[in-house]
């Protein structure tokens, strides 16, 4: 515990962490500590599982006094993720009287309200926040610390504007500290606005590269179930990822997962409070171990032994495959990040095949895989599943060419629809206030720029 202690850290905190059996401070542990103790304005550049909560709640611990007001406000972007840093705070503060509160959606808001008045430290998300505020069942005058954990993905889901009018109701002289897996000019946006001269520390991947492998299998459409399928049943693995681009496609392929002997559970914005809880509490305890979800119910969600990723749906950014991949080969151990892709997947699958650092293998296509015949409603693309082809000619991923190619020597434009290989866009996207927000697609011609419907 040496290296804890010459953080600056005392007493009560080191006799906690030698409870949870923390040995020795994580990277970014190590460098941020010393400067979010000192009151410094930090912006941390790490991915989720690098040991960033002690980081902040550090500070939150430490230098806050019980019973005088609200002093601490931790905005995260999904009501899971608030959960965990609530939980983990909490253990941090023992012994210290720090009355520490979670406020997300999805719950009744009368229970919350009892509780904000003996409230210290609040870790929630931005919707519910400024419910609170407009309410004014939540002040923030007595504010010290802001931390905003997350923030690519809270920009990502849309919550910039409510997070701007959350922190235009803190406090001017506060403490801000940022934490992020990537950089966008939102975030720097964020930064340059709302905080004063901070200190950058960014850390090393929490994934270790050179133990995850990327593949992908350029799959026929009408296959993409069965393949899955098939990996699922002959890969030996721990807990897996599948993520879909919607919620649709998360009911859909958990439905049908079920229905061919593999218990799935989902994971998605839709979804009640108690439902989540319910399924997540199912990993913890080894009950489970294939889940279903979209990229905003997974950000944040404390899974360990995740050993296969698998993306039905590819992301549309590759910041975005970059957050998926990395629930897996964490902490030493080997992980595998799976691409299953149709034509309808290409434009998704380019754009992140344009990020040099990652190394995507190609696996030929099983000779054996099955030909199951799933239930999938027509969504504009023919039944998935059946016999019917949606094109002439095979076509074939292609990484150097613009638009994709077929075996009749077909390469005209196709439909750019972003989403999945079924349904299209047409599926809810999990977002912040359930509409679909998605990005703009990428073009990289400069000259077409289409929004997704």
């Amino acid at each position: 515990m040496e290296k804890f202690k010459a953080l600056g850290l005392n007493k009560k905190m080191i006799s906690v962490l030698e409870e949870l059996k923390f040995t020795e401070p994580s990277e970014i542990q190590e460098q941020t500590i010393p400067l979010v103790l000192a009151g410094k304005d930090v912006i941390g550049n790490a991915s989720t599982g690098s040991g960033k909560t002690l980081a902040f709640a550090s500070a939150i611990v430490q230098n806050l006094t019980p019973g005088a007001g609200i002093q601490a406000l931790v905005l995260t972007p999904t009501r899971e993720l608030a959960e965990q840093i609530t939980g983990v705070t909490k253990k941090f503060a023992t012994n210290t009287g720090l009355n520490i509160q979670e406020v997300y959606g999805g719950v009744s808001i009368e229970n919350q309200i009892k509780k904000l008045g003996k409230a210290d430290v609040i870790i929630g998300t931005p919707g519910r926040v400024l419910d609170h505020l407009e309410r004014r069942t939540m002040e923030l005058f007595e504010l010290k610390i802001l931390v905003l954990d997350e923030a690519d993905r809270m920009v990502d889901m849309g919550f910039l504007p409510d997070v701007e009018r959350i922190i235009k109701q803190c406090p001017i002289k506060r403490q801000t500290l940022l934490f992020s897996a990537t950089t966008s000019p939102d975030v720097q946006y964020i930064e340059s606005r709302y905080m004063k001269s901070p200190t950058v520390v960014t850390v090393t991947q929490y994934v270790d590269s050179s133990k995850l492998q990327q593949c992908y299998y350029d799959s026929p459409s009408y296959m993409k179930f069965s393949l899955l399928v098939h990996l699922l049943k002959k890969e030996k693995s721990g807990i897996v990822m599948v993520f879909c681009n919607t919620r649709k496609n998360v009911d859909l392929i958990v439905a049908n997962l079920k229905r061919f002997g593999l218990p799935a559970h989902a994971i998605h914005g839709g979804l009640t409070q108690s439902k989540r809880n319910f399924v997540m509490d199912k990993f913890r305890k080894d009950e489970a171990e294939i889940l279903v979800c979209t990229d905003v119910a997974a950000r944040g969600l404390d899974l360990k032994g995740v050993t296969h990723v698998y993306n039905y749906d590819i992301p549309g950014k590759a910041d975005e495959y970059i957050h998926r991949i990395g629930r897996t080969a964490r902490a030493g151990k080997e992980g595998m990040a799976v691409n299953i892709v149709t034509d309808k997947d290409y434009d998704n699958f380019r754009r992140v095949m344009m990020n040099d650092s990652f190394k995507i293998e190609r696996i030929e296509f099983p000779n054996d895989v099955e030909k199951l015949a799933p239930s999938f409603k027509d969504q504009g693309y023919g039944k998935i599943g059946g016999n019917k082809r949606f094109y002439k000619g095979e076509r074939t991923y292609n990484p150097n060419r613009q638009r994709f190619q077929s075996g009749n020597g077909y390469a005209g434009n196709r439909d750019r629809r972003q989403g999945s290989s079924y349904g299209g866009s047409n599926g809810r996207r999990d977002s912040h206030n359930s509409r679909d927000r998605g990005s703009r697609p990428f073009s990289r011609t400069g000259n077409r720029r289409h929004s997704q419907n």
